[in-house]
Parts: C-alpha cells; structure tokens; sequence
C-alpha cells in the first residue's frame, strides 16, 4: 500500500477508484425523480369585451350580460355602452346584469360598436336581425355582431351568383392593414384591390366583393391583418325572391369541422366545402340527425382541389332534419351550409364550421316574443348536437320583461341531435336571450339558433351558430425566459 501511494499514478488510480464507489453509492440510493407538472392556463373571467353590429339599420338590436353561473364573475361594478361609430350618438348605457335591452334601429345607421367593462363584460352578447317582407332584400336576416381580430374565415355564393358586400370597420385606435383573399370553385383569386386597404381608427368601409372577383360562383374568403384589428361580416343578397342573410363567421381551417344548426324545416341544403391550402382533399361527410349518426348514401365523400371551393347537394340527405354535418378530411378545410325556405318566394340562411361551446353560449336576439309587433310572428329553436359523446345542457331564457324561468337541462345522447322549441317565460309575452351552458362531464355540444316566419309568399328563415361565449378567458401560463429580453 505504501507503494502504492508513493507511486504518483497508483494514488491517482486510488483516487479514481473512491470516487466512482461514491458515485455508485449516491445513484442507487438516490430519490426517485418527481415528473414536472404539465403547465395548465388559468381560466379567468373576461372583464373587457368589445364588438361591432354591422350595419344594424333598420332591424332590431339585442344586447345582453346573462347573470353569472355560480363561480362565475359578474362581480363589482361596470357597464356596457351602446353607440354609433364615427362620432355617432350614443344609444344606451347598460349597467343591469341579467337585463335584455332590444331597440328597433332606423334606416342609415352606422355601424354600432357594443362594449363592456367590469361586470358587464363576462358574457356580453349582441346582435342584429333585420325583418325584409318585399322587394329584393325579402328575407329574415341576422348575425352576431363581431368582435375584432386578425383573421376571419367566410364561406358561401360567389359574387356571380349574389351580390356580396364585405363589411370592415375598425373600432380601434389603431390603423388595420388590411388584406382579402378568395378561394373560388377554380382556385385562388388574386386581386391587388383585396390587398394594402388601411382602415383608419374609427372608419368603417363597405367593399363590394365583385369589384375583387367577379367571376366566382361559390367562394372562400379570407381576412386577415398584417397591422391592427378589424372587425369583418359579409352579407349577401341572393336577388329579387331568392332571399337575403349573413354569412356567419366560420372556423379556422382544420382537418375536422363540425356544421351545426341545420334547421328540420324543408327546402334546399347545399353544403360548402374549401380547402385554402397546396394539396387537394378528400372529405368524409357525415350527417348527426335525431336518429343517429351516419354517413350519407352516395354523398360519403367530396373531393377538393387545392385552393379552391365546392359544393355537394345534401337536400336528400339531410332536407327537413334537424342536425349537424361533421367532416373529416386528410387536409385542413373550411366547410358552411346553404338552407332555404320553401313557398313561391324563397328566403336563405347560412351556417358555418364552428367550436364546441364548452364554456357556455349566449344568444342575444333569442326571439321577438308574442308581443313584438309584426314580428311576433317569428318561431324560435335551438338545434343541439352532441357528435362525439353524450351530453346534458342548462337553457335559460332570460326576457326582456319579467323574471328570467327556471334553467331547464336536456339531455343529449352520443351522436344524436335535438331540436327545442323556444318561449319566453309565462306572462311575459316579450323578446328574450337564450343562455345554453353544458354541465360538467359532458361531450363537446354544438348548435345554432333558428328563426323562422311563415308569410303568405313563404317561410323566412335565418340560423346562428352558437358561438363560444365570451365568459371565461384562458390565459396561457408564463415562464422567465432570456430570450424575452435579448436582441
């Protein structure tokens, strides 16, 4: 040993030797590792919202907080402001949680923006409907009024087949950079007049989508921000007795859409189907009807070339049903629906790709109720879907008089759909706002809200997508990061 030692490289070798048995001594004996936790977002009330109606004149306006479910926000104070855009006059100031306020607009009114703070904003809802009985704009028509962002998706006629009118409006205080893209039935449309509009804060612009392509029969239509925020809503008018709507806003392309509220009423159903990117698709269609889920005979598939838009008859699949379309594709699509009405003058309405309402929906113009002057006519449904998983929902009516019924929950099996008819409370005879909200534990839901008004000429007819409602917000989770602060 003492050899050992005395021998530089035997001592390093001794060395060497210890500090791998205490190496191997604190591997074995060390504590399992704990796995990371997966960074979760934190769901948060939404204290501030805003949106536009887009050309509310002449129609009804409907705005509405829903009282808060329990957990919820709507807590403290705050109000929600009704007015014109570009200087124009106030409408209302809204501090009543739970309260529906509904105002008939006149001919030639701006654009109105709604927007909330505080209280009043988790779960604020607005929107137009516009009652049309002659001339070339007949037709019931509706949308909800938008809120600004940097990308909005459309789908439905060409400017060959409708006169079609994007509306932009830009409520913020910054400029919006501006650009339009069209996926047409022969491929992408190209136009240097869709491209570098600036809407200036507080402008609002009405382009007609013929002077950017004419020639398109059925068509896509992409807009995008490359600066700012716009709000966008396209409405198109089919001609004199074929009916007048709005295109609602579709889901982003993906690679499975569901299209909700298809109304069980008769007439045509025309099924849309775009695929923006560089390689065809191949779409399965799939119908959730009350009795069950299943593809279609001889409608199982449409292909779709790259970049452009189709369209599949689905009048005998689906015509007079109550449902939703799902679609799955082997590349990303945007799908939408066109429904009319039946009768010797025809109305259209359209629904669209949307999301789950896993956070709740909020339905502002619900129905006119028995007591809404001509309109007292209108009939109002939901139609809910639960594709992928059984599902129950909460229904609140919330009207504009009285005190809101007790909630009221349907079932809805795996693969089925439903159709509910909806009224206001007993007594009340007055408008109303509809509130759906699942309950814990429940499938994906989907849906849409259909009014419908049976004249001497034939039904009016206009459907909106149950969107998510703007309730919850989840914010993603932060984490210190050097790159943040680099160049």
């Amino acid at each position: 040993m003492k050899g050992l030692i005395e021998n530089r490289f035997g001592l390093l070798a001794l060395v060497l030797v210890v500090l791998g048995a205490l190496y191997g001594v604190a591997f074995v004996s060390r504590p399992a590792p704990v796995p990371p936790k997966a960074a979760q977002k934190v769901k948060t009330a939404v204290e501030s919202v805003s949106m536009v109606c887009p050309d509310p004149g002449g129609g009804r306006l409907s705005v509405i907080t829903p009282p808060a479910d329990q957990g919820a926000g709507n807590g403290g104070s705050g109000a929600a402001t009704v007015e014109q855009m570009k200087g124009g006059k106030p409408l209302a100031t809204l501090d009543k949680v739970g309260a529906l306020w509904r105002r008939d607009v006149p001919l030639r009114t701006r654009p109105v923006t709604v927007a909330g703070m505080g209280a009043a904003a988790a779960g604020l809802e607005a929107a137009q409907t516009t009652r049309v009985t002659s001339g070339a704009l007949r037709g019931l028509s509706g949308v909800r009024c938008v809120e600004p962002g940097a990308e909005a998706w459309f789908i439905g006629p060409g400017p060959a087949a409708a006169d079609i009118t994007l509306h932009l409006a830009n409520s913020d205080e910054a400029e919006a950079n501006v650009g339009v893209m069209i996926y047409a039935g022969e491929g992408p449309v190209l136009s240097d007049r869709g491209n570098g509009m600036v809407i200036k804060p507080g402008e609002y612009r009405e382009v007609k989508l013929r002077d950017l392509a004419p020639s398109p029969l059925v068509m896509a239509v992409q807009v995008t921000t490359s600066g700012g925020r716009v709000a966008a809503a396209v409405r198109a008018s089919l001609g004199e007795g074929r009916g007048v709507d709005w295109l609602p806003a579709a889901a982003p392309p993906s690679t499975r859409v569901v299209v909700p509220g298809i109304p069980g009423s008769a007439g045509q159903r025309e099924l849309y189907v775009a695929t923006p990117g560089e390689r065809d698709a191949v779409v399965q269609v799939k119908a959730v009807l009350k009795d069950g889920s299943y593809a279609l005979k001889n409608k199982e598939t449409v292909e779709v070339p790259a970049g452009s838009t189709t369209t599949l008859d689905l009048t005998t699949g689906v015509g007079g049903q109550a449902g939703a379309l799902v679609l799955t594709a082997d590349q990303p699509i945007v799908a939408g629906m066109r429904m009319t009405g039946t009768g010797s003058r025809q109305d259209v309405a359209f629904t669209a790709g949307a999301a789950p309402i896993d956070l709740g929906s909020v339905v502002a113009d619900g129905g006119p109720g028995a007591k809404s002057g001509k309109a007292g006519g209108q009939q109002s449904r939901l139609v809910l879907s639960a594709p992928f998983g059984a599902a129950t929902v909460r229904i609140r009516i919330l009207p504009q008089n009285g005190a809101p019924a007790a909630p009221v929950e349907v079932a809805l099996p795996a693969a089925r759909s439903k159709e509910i008819k909806l009224k206001p409370p007993a007594g009340s005879g007055s408008g109303f706002a509809v509130h759906v909200t699942p309950v814990a534990g429940s499938g994906p839901v989907y849906g849409g809200r259909v009014l419908s008004e049976d004249t001497p000429e034939g039904v009016l007819l206009t459907v909106q997508p149950l969107a998510q409602a703007r309730t919850w917000a989840l914010v993603p989770v932060t984490a210190e990061w050097p790159g943040a602060v680099l160049p």
